[in-house]
């Protein structure tokens, strides 16, 4: 009796050595239930169709679902503020741009989030190139001539929506010294519905949203907003190639994946992990071009320089240029 005393005890002390570390191993683990990544715009756009591909490989990768959540207003505000004030345990992430991390604050100042300090970055996504658009009755089909035309008829009207469209536009005209006013649309669907009847002859849109219209010849793209030419357009050139005042014009939106600020490192490290991966494959690379957005992924380090640096650019040149909210 006395040995299965002795016996007795050394297994409770063993398990009482053991407890404490398994009980940690558990909690260390991520994810052990489904995660969300909110979209702070509608279904179907571009920031949607690229949460639904980093969200099926976050899926396939770690072996939880990555469930994709819609909260759109306020050109992203919105949902990028429900983000900020949800719990930074890794189960609510947010895949958002640079409309709503580096543009709205400066132009709306009180947006409910600080961009720089109410989020962690996990990974930068994609960038996306906007497109300088021309209904084909304009008597334009290269750069020079659509600058010659509008410095021949000045006050000619062009479209563009919110975010990097609005910017890619009020850059042009500012750098160009071109007098080609802006329409402002509520979204690209209503602008895109002008430029294709012909109300308005110009316009600014992302690749992807424009190029049904230029393969079906109701659109015709006269440069890209990029610094490279878009694999599936290679004739088109970027605007800064054009040079004199242009030198240097780039202006692409992006998304990026980002967790409240508090995520614990070992979670934002792990998924930035899985995604830098991802980028880095040939199949899920054609994926994200295939959506009319160019692959990046990066470390979660690169994600922050990179968003602090863009959030200073355009926070100088909207004060500079003076673009107002609209």
């Amino acid at each position: 009796m006395t040995s299965f005393r002795v016996a007795l005890a050394c297994a409770v002390s063993v398990i009482g050595l053991v407890w404490p570390y398994a009980v940690f191993a558990q909690s260390d683990a991520y994810p052990t239930r489904p995660v969300t990544i909110v979209v702070p715009f509608p279904a179907g756009g571009s920031a949607d169709l690229n949460a639904r591909t980093v969200a099926e490989r976050l899926s396939s990768a770690l072996g939880q679902p990555f469930i994709v959540e819609n909260k759109a207003g306020a050109g992203g505000s919105v949902g990028t503020a429900f983000v900020a004030k949800a719990p930074a345990d890794g189960y609510t992430l947010l895949m958002s741009n640079s409309g709503a991390l580096t543009v709205n604050p400066h132009l709306f100042g009180q947006v409910g989030y600080d961009a720089l300090k109410d989020f962690v970055p996990i990974s930068l996504s994609v960038k996306i190139s906007n497109l300088l658009l021309v209904h084909p009755d304009l008597p334009v089909r290269t750069l020079p001539e659509l600058m010659a035309y509008v410095k021949a008829k000045p006050g000619t009207f062009y479209g563009h929506s919110s975010g990097s469209k609005q910017l890619s536009g009020e850059v042009f005209r500012a750098k160009a010294g071109i007098d080609m006013p802006p329409v402002a649309y509520k979204g690209s669907a209503p602008m895109m519905t002008d430029l294709l009847s012909g109300h308005i002859k110009i316009g600014f849109d992302e690749v992807l949203t424009s190029m049904p219209y230029i393969k079906s010849g109701k659109l015709y793209p006269i440069a890209t907003t990029g610094s490279v030419r878009w694999p599936t357009l290679p004739d088109v050139p970027p605007i800064a190639e054009l040079g004199g005042g242009l030198a240097g014009y780039e202006v692409t939106g992006w998304f990026g994946l980002l967790a409240p600020a508090g995520t614990p490192p070992r979670i934002v490290n792990r998924l930035s992990e899985v995604l830098q991966k991802a980028f880095a494959d040939k199949n899920f690379r054609q994926q994200i071009y295939d959506k009319g957005s160019e692959p990046i992924g990066s470390s979660s380090e690169e994600f922050k320089v990179f968003i602090t640096a863009e959030y200073h650019r355009w926070g100088d040149l909207i004060r500079t240029v003076g673009i107002k909210a609209e």
